[in-house]
């Protein structure tokens, strides 16, 4: 395919798909100002580096790649902000302090390490199998297996113990 061809199958699945790109980063900053820079930034780095798209085929997971790795470069730099919305100001200045810590799943993914938090984007909120998630993330297919059900176990343990502090208040 010629590289003017391959611009514009580009193009078409992005704006085809630009729905779901757009879900995966927000999946990772949950925000949407900050989702869609990294979708701007990801297009541009697509088109910047589409030379290494060997196979058409594979467009998806070339470019899933592409939006996750720059959702967790975007989420590396911004690690030391500590940024609050004026909802959240507005909801925590009620005047009174909660004893009950909000648990939640979108919390809880947060709390997780990189690694195991993009695979358990991938397959549960993007519904990935499990060999594309591995092509995405450049691993072998038994790694992002053992590193979903330990992602899944930590999940576990996080909401639990969130559960027992609730509980036992």
């Amino acid at each position: 395919m010629r590289k003017v061809e391959l611009e514009k199958y580009v193009e078409d699945y992005i704006i085809e798909y630009q729905d779901a790109i757009y879900r995966l980063a927000y999946s990772y900053v949950r925000n949407v100002e900050d989702s869609l820079d990294i979708v701007q930034e990801s297009i541009f780095k697509a088109f910047s580096s589409i030379d290494s798209l060997k196979e058409p085929q594979f467009i998806k997971t070339w470019f899933y790649r592409i939006v996750v790795n720059t959702s967790i470069d975007f989420i590396r730099k911004r690690k030391r902000e500590v940024l609050v919305d004026d909802e959240s100001l507005l909801y925590n200045d009620i005047g009174r302090i909660d004893i009950y810590e909000d648990i939640d799943l979108e919390k809880a993914l947060n709390e997780l390490p990189n690694n195991y938090r993009t695979i358990i984007i991938l397959r549960y909120f993007e519904d990935l199998p499990l060999k594309e998630i591995a092509s995405i993330l450049g691993q072998n297919i038994n790694t992002v297996k053992t590193n979903l059900y330990k992602g899944l176990k930590k999940l576990k343990i996080n909401i639990n113990i969130g559960d027992k502090e609730v509980k036992n208040v």
